[in-house]
């Protein structure tokens, strides 16, 4: 089992840029597929990014392609979102997930671990 914390949320005007960690602690992290969720006040939670155990691949939903990055460092028990240009349609509550699925299925991974999330606003 993994538990798993996120961080780096806050109020960022739109076109500025924040980095969401999230820690995981328990079984290491390396041995999950890990993803990004993110819940607007009223819309239903949507994938975000997902990473597999390597690093080597990620998945993206269309409207945060070449804005947000997703990494992590199996090392530090970490994974990160990089959000750039961001919009207003991007505020919302975003969770990090870890995943025992043994194949990387991309937007299609179903998750087993959550976080409490982190509130990212963006001003207009």
């Amino acid at each position: 089992q993994v538990q798993l914390v996120e961080s780096g949320g806050g109020l960022v005007q739109a076109g500025g840029s924040l980095r969401l960690s999230c820690a995981a602690s328990g079984r290491t992290s390396s041995s999950y597929v890990m993803g990004w969720f993110r819940q607007a006040p009223g819309k239903e939670r949507e994938f975000v990014a997902a990473i597999a155990r390597s690093a080597v691949i990620t998945d993206y939903r269309d409207s945060v392609k070449g804005r947000f990055t997703i990494s992590r460092d199996n090392a530090k028990n970490a994974v990160y979102l990089q959000m750039n240009s961001l919009k207003f349609e991007d505020t919302a509550v975003y969770y990090c997930a870890a995943s025992n699925d043994l194949v990387f299925r991309g937007s299609r991974t179903m998750y087993d671990y959550w976080g409490q999330g982190t509130q990212v606003t963006v001003s207009s």
